[in-house]
């Protein structure tokens, strides 16, 4: 699964520009990973949901109290 994430950020991130700095690489590889990947882009494994929306939709929610 791993490998398949590098191909992945390699062809959609890192093949599209060269990078000045190291800090403006991380910064993006920062960003695709926490902005795009995670909460955008769907995956198949996770049924067609993003991580970000899976992982909310099986997050036991906290309880709360109704009215004081």
């Amino acid at each position: 699964m791993m490998e398949s994430f590098w191909s992945t950020m390699q062809i959609e991130l890192l093949n599209r520009k060269k990078w000045k700095t190291r800090i403006e690489l991380a910064n993006a590889i920062f960003e695709y990973i926490e902005v795009f990947y995670n909460r955008r882009r769907r995956h198949s494994s996770l049924e067609y949901a993003t991580p970000h929306d899976y992982d909310l939709a099986r997050t036991p929610r906290a309880l709360t109290t109704i009215g004081s």
